[in-house]
């Protein structure tokens, strides 16, 4: 038999097995160099299901829980067993994927009527069947179909929403996964079998539940639940924008597009039209809090955050109000005094890096009515400086500083809690690409910063995927703890936006070369894009949206 010559990257040990075999047999030995349970693996980087035969040699790594491919594979399994045990127990009722909520998952069951209100009796039912598949560790399959036959498949099992998706896409060939005799389709990888599939918890929440996922901690698996009330009601909020759009999921929106542009120019003018509303209803808000003086906008990476401050802050004017805007970035820390990370680099988004004192000491000055000199940093020398600047503000000038600290309580510290008023935004994608495929929050902000990192930074998309998981760390280090500080959080997803994205991002992420570590989220990000019809017609788009912020042309000045 010949042999296949496999390396595993960790060690550099070289390791053999059959042509043809799979890599079932190497998972033990190389379990101990992992912190949780191994669930697939990567040969020049490039993943694979534990399942797959093995044809080509090269280099080994394997992904376990705690990464984060991993940890995308391991809820999928999780989500077809509970998919495959609500129908069992519901037949009438379908689950809806809908959003996370830290390290869980929010669902809900319904049918063109109503919602199925779970009790906690059907919650420990659901949990028993789910226990009894993974104890059996049954195999998952994949199957190959023409994509003729598999949606013929999915409109035999009521699967619509599926039927709709498959529709546009330009792939001949279906990949279509069996547990038993049920059949589902993913568009990621599936674990080897339903036994590893043993940490996790389910629990009612709002009018539906949510799956607990772990995090495991020196092989120990965590499963703790944080309700997210703010960010869940955002959630809800906009999957009723959907429904006013008459927007279920990706097969919807592909509609839409295919239906011809005047209802493409509709469909964009719907969705600035609610964003508009939305920060028109924070400006009143704003102002209906007499004492506000000191507005503190926070999110994530390409969240468009600045495009919302400078848009708050015209709805802000037309409310009567004169708000000024002062940068954070000028209160940095001469360079040397900056803290460095566990790389030794000089870590500019730790909350240490902003001289807290003298931001606190010039807002306080302000709101006392006192003129103050606000001091400028020199990004090349590394040094604040005096520019002779300086500020007074009335009343009726509340100050807008936008920041990824700005809901840290530690930043405004000295600051009355009644003089701010904190927003969090993010783009929280709420679309599917069907009923149990959902599009990850992050999958939407990636997409905006690589197609603005080569617009207006000269990076191109290997450089911004190199970049991207510091920027999640950093993320979720100094923002996501923070995020139910806010009194009002602003999502700044469009509908629309992906299908834009699309035209300019998928020539960035073919130029990304293989056998790169990146390479499997460039896939990956391709993949996405593939169930996307293109909006071209992106004259129609108002200078003024979010999205020029990353497609450029903006009224704007960044």
């Amino acid at each position: 038999m010949e042999k296949i010559e496999l390396t595993f990257k960790i060690t550099n040990e070289k390791v053999y097995i059959d042509k043809g075999a799979t890599l079932f047999q190497l998972v033990e030995k190389f379990q101990k160099y992992y912190d949780s349970p191994i669930v697939a693996a990567k040969i020049n980087n490039t993943i694979v299901e534990l399942f797959r035969p093995i044809f080509k040699a090269g280099t080994l790594e394997f992904l376990d829980i705690n990464s984060v491919d991993g940890f995308r594979i391991f809820q999928r399994g999780l989500l077809f067993i509970l998919k495959i045990t609500l129908k069992k127990l519901f037949p009438e009722f379908t689950l809806k994927v809908s959003h996370s909520v830290g390290k869980a998952i929010y669902c809900e069951l319904k049918n063109e009527r109503s919602k199925l209100n779970l009790s906690d009796e059907d919650i420990k039912n659901i949990k028993s069947e789910m226990d009894k598949l993974i104890l059996e560790n049954k195999p998952f399959k994949k199957h190959e179909l023409l994509k003729t036959e598999a949606m013929e498949l999915f409109k035999n099992l009521g699967y619509y929403d599926k039927v709709k998706l498959l529709k546009y896409r330009k792939k001949k060939t279906v990949k279509v996964y069996q547990l038993d005799d049920f059949h589902d389709y993913f568009y990621g990888y599936m674990p080897p079998s339903t036994g590893i599939l043993k940490y996790y918890d389910l629990k009612k929440y709002s009018e539906g539940f949510v799956l607990i996922l772990p995090e495991f901690k020196n092989n120990n698996p965590i499963l703790e639940f944080k309700p997210l009330p703010k960010l869940s009601a955002v959630f809800l909020e906009y999957q009723k924008w959907l429904e006013i759009m008459d927007i279920d999921s990706v097969g919807d929106l592909n509609d839409i597009i295919a239906s011809g542009e005047r209802n493409v120019t509709d469909l964009i003018i719907m969705s600035e039209a609610l964003h508009e509303k939305r920060i028109a209803f924070i400006a009143e808000e704003i102002k209906k809090r007499k004492h506000v003086r000191l507005i503190l906008i926070a999110g994530p990476s390409s969240s468009g955050k600045t495009t919302f401050s400078k848009r708050l802050m015209i709805q802000l004017r037309a409310s009567g109000l004169r708000p000024v805007t002062i940068s954070l970035d000028d209160y940095f820390v001469d360079r040397e005094k900056t803290p460095k990370n566990e790389k030794g680099e000089y870590d500019f988004e730790a909350l240490e890096a902003i001289d807290i004192e003298l931001f606190n000491k010039n807002l306080l000055e302000l709101f006392e009515g006192k003129e103050v000199e606000i001091p400028k940093f020199d990004f090349a020398t590394g040094k604040r400086k005096s520019t002779g600047q300086r500020l007074k503000i009335e009343k009726d000038q509340p100050i807008i500083v936008e920041g990824i600290h700005g809901l840290n309580p530690k930043l405004t510290s000295l600051i009355p809690e009644e003089l701010k008023f904190k927003i969090y935004a993010s783009a929280l994608t709420q679309i599917n690409l069907d009923n149990t495929n959902r599009i990850h929050t992050t999958d939407t902000r990636l997409l905006r910063r690589i197609v603005r990192d080569s617009k207006f930074r000269n990076h191109n998309a290997l450089q911004t995927l190199k970049m991207w998981p510091n920027v999640r760390k950093g993320e979720e280090k100094n923002i996501f703890p923070f995020q139910e500080n806010a009194d009002i959080m602003f999502n700044s997803a469009l509908v629309y936006e992906i299908p834009v994205l699309k035209i300019f991002a998928e020539q960035l992420l073919i130029t990304v070369p293989d056998n790169l570590p990146e390479t499997s989220e460039a896939t990956r990000l391709l993949k996405i894009l593939d169930y996307f019809l293109p909006i071209t017609n992106i004259e129609d788009i108002p200078r003024t949206s979010l999205i020029r912020e990353f497609i450029g042309r903006s009224v704007f000045k960044y």
